[in-house]
């Protein structure tokens, strides 16, 4: 299967990059001269927009402010045999673009995401790599490691997955949100590494280091209480009760050798705590089988579109 036979959507999220959008449609047209580049601008004061037209990008807006929101919208206006997922900001390499779309073809996978290799030390914000790294083994270590790089946001999907993928998040938490949708649901992935460059001169970051870094945080809390609850509540229920034996084994001891009870006010709290304990690791279990039910039936979603291949096939037999 040829690549240029493909019917590819490059997407490319933006909030004020007049600086650099130029330069990252002309050099993805120039990689994939028949795909089709859409730009969704996210209320940028710039001239974002009339550049990427100007460069023969398809521009639109998304007026709800955040990352999420625009990938949300650009899953679900666009329709494409391959989509291409990379930021407006020119730090991701365009002449990388065959490479991994020929990745996703050859292993047949529905998601091919792009490892950042550097050697400057300007590509990579003070903490963003140590913070990178310890939020990709967080993530691996409770979904399964399978990625070496959840924050990349060069990606390439089939249509299987595009079509299949919830996306509820709103901001940069949508890079996560990928990740962890791509482990629980065990759908084909691969990795390839890729040149990662600084931004241009007068380009501004627009990732904020601790206000993202606890939003994508907060996130992983939220869809490990989502994916795996029996995990998540069982360590509440842990926590809960050695704090309740912390507090009630001095009682216990003082009444065994007393037959008092001097602290009431504590057993009463220890014991409080105990049977909360009980409660989360039932909660757990519940929520447990209503998360299976939940994969099930998004696995079955995601299997009941076609892949890429068979979806070229269904067109040509119709046409």
């Amino acid at each position: 299967m040829s690549i240029d036979d493909l019917e590819i959507a490059v997407l490319v999220p933006c909030y004020n990059e007049e600086v650099t959008i130029k330069k990252v449609v002309e050099d993805f047209h120039r990689q994939l001269p028949f795909a089709t580049i859409y730009v969704y601008d996210n209320n940028s004061s710039d001239d974002t927009v009339r550049i990427a037209t100007e460069a023969g990008a398809i521009a639109r807006k998304e007026m709800q402010q955040g990352k999420g929101h625009v990938v949300r919208r650009m899953f679900s206006d666009v329709d494409a045999s391959v989509f291409v997922l990379v930021d407006g900001d020119d730090t991701y390499d365009a002449t990388s673009i065959r490479k991994l779309i020929g990745t996703l073809i050859d292993e047949h996978v529905d998601t091919v995401n792009a490892l950042r290799t550097t050697e400057s030390e300007k590509a990579y914000r003070c903490g963003h790599q140590f913070g990178n790294r310890l939020l990709t083994g967080i993530v691996n270590w409770l979904f399964g490691e399978r990625c070496a790089d959840t924050l990349s946001g060069y990606r390439v999907f089939s249509r299987r997955f595009v079509k299949s993928f919830p996306a509820l998040s709103t901001g940069f938490e949508i890079e996560t949100e990928l990740t962890v949708h791509t482990l629980s649901l065990n759908i084909p992935m691969a990795e390839v590494y890729t040149p990662y460059k600084e931004r241009p001169c007068n380009s501004v970051s627009k990732l904020s280091t601790y206000r993202d870094g606890i939003r994508i945080l907060w996130t992983i809390m939220i869809l490990t209480k989502d994916y795996r609850p029996f995990f998540f509540f069982s360590v509440i229920s842990c926590v809960m009760g050695v704090i309740s034996l912390a507090l009630g084994i001095p009682i216990v001891l003082e009444f065994l050798d007393t037959g008092f009870v001097p602290k009431f006010p504590t057993a009463f709290l220890s014991a409080s705590i105990m049977i909360l304990a009980f409660l989360s690791l039932a909660t757990g279990f519940l929520l447990d089988s209503v998360a299976r039910g939940r994969r099930e039936v998004k696995r079955m979603n995601y299997l009941s579109l076609a892949w890429i291949g068979q979806n070229r096939r269904r067109l040509s037999k119709q046409a």
